[in-house]
């Protein structure tokens, strides 16, 4: 069983740019091991975002195979005299999994019948669980889980209609809830049902304002189709759910019109470039380009903390901030004009939403989950 991100269904709190500084010794590559110990000495200079380090150092000992110490820390979360955790369902639902990665089938069963005992109504929670049924190919207990966390999300009752599932407060978590059953019934043959019609009809309905020729739900859940995702890991499927969510969220700001706040990144190449052409641009960058990767982080970090929404980082070029000028004045050097150049980048569409997933690339263009690269705590 491989892990689950825990960006799904959690409402994480945004820590403060800056305030956990990088060890001088830091290994640019850490182990999972190392990062897991990091993580764990962070939370006591740190006890404000005690449940996020902790989540992560769990995540880091499934990584590096010591699903003991993972699961020691899920108890401790859990555990009201250790200061409890703002969501434990979904913590209990991170625990499940991983004793499906210990190999523990039989308490992971066990944990999954108490945590269904308790009736929760966190959509996240009960799809993380679901995925694990899927993942050890118990499909029929993942579509009859599926359909147990709906009802329970939504209510006894009520009927499963496009309309109420849009209605809902935890509407994404619950449609990847719905969708998710409608995977699993399809991997075991069933005939669709109102529930799976109204799977569809979300799927489609985020996809046509995507693309011209949207793949329908019986397409996308071909069982052939899903056999190469599991040969290859779990990574093209998050990287779906991953790409829908961000969907879900351009859809909204453009019914809403709302606009994105942008903040310029420069690559290696392009930033020598700047420096060289423009050199007044060093009283707002800087003359070093790990530094100035640290500070468009930090910038993004404080306007979360100050309440914005519907921050982006675009790629910034030499060329294409020449361009801006030509159109429409300005200083390439000058900061108002840089700023316009992003909110530009950002209505051509141009910019990639902030934060990434953290088990997505790195904004930078390293080519490292965002989590292990400028999303790592340790390296602010």
């Amino acid at each position: 069983m491989s892990r689950k991100s825990h960006t799904t269904g959690r409402n994480k709190k945004t820590r403060k740019a800056g305030r956990i500084p990088a060890p001088r010794e830091a290994d640019p590559d850490p182990t999972p091991a190392q990062q897991a110990e990091e993580y764990e000495r962070l939370v006591t200079r740190y006890p404000e975002d005690r449940e996020e380090l902790l989540l992560e150092a769990a995540d880091a000992w499934r990584a590096a195979g010591e699903y003991d110490r993972a699961l020691a820390l899920y108890d401790r979360l859990l555990r009201p005299e250790d200061g409890g955790c703002e969501e434990p369902d979904l913590v209990d639902a991170f625990r499940i999994n991983a004793l499906w990665d210990a190999g523990r089938e039989e308490q992971a069963r066990e944990a999954a019948a108490a945590f269904r005992r308790r009736h929760p109504r966190h959509a996240g929670a009960w799809n993380f669980v679901g995925e694990a049924f899927e993942e050890h190919d118990d499909n029929a207990a993942a579509a009859e889980w599926y359909t147990a966390g709906v009802t329970h999300v939504l209510g006894a009752g009520i009927q499963v209609m496009t309309e109420a599932v849009e209605a809902s407060p935890d509407r994404f978590d619950l449609e990847m809830l719905v969708i998710a059953r409608h995977r699993a019934r399809r991997l075991l043959g069933a005939p669709h049902d109102d529930w799976d019609d109204a799977a569809d009809e979300l799927h489609m309905r985020r996809q046509s304002g995507l693309v011209d020729d949207p793949r329908p739900l019986d397409e996308a859940h071909d069982p052939i189709r899903l056999k190469r995702i599991r040969e290859h890991g779990p990574s093209p499927l998050e990287a779906e759910i991953e790409e829908l969510a961000a969907a879900l969220e351009e859809d909204r700001a453009a019914r809403t019109g709302t606009l994105k706040t942008c903040v310029l990144f420069w690559p290696p190449e392009e930033f020598a470039k700047l420096i060289q052409r423009w050199p007044r641009a060093m009283d707002g960058y800087g003359d070093d380009h790990a530094g100035h990767l640290r500070q468009v982080e930090r910038t993004l970090r404080e306007l979360s903390e100050q309440g914005a929404v519907h921050l982006a980082v675009a790629r910034a070029t030499l060329s294409g901030l020449e361009a801006h000028v030509e159109d429409g004045g300005g200083s390439p050097d000058g900061s108002d004009t840089r700023s316009s150049y992003a909110a530009e980048l950002a209505r051509r569409g141009e910019a990639a939403d902030w934060p990434p997933p953290r088990n997505g690339p790195c904004w930078c263009g390293s080519e490292r989950k965002y989590k292990k690269c400028c999303g790592n705590p340790a390296y602010q």
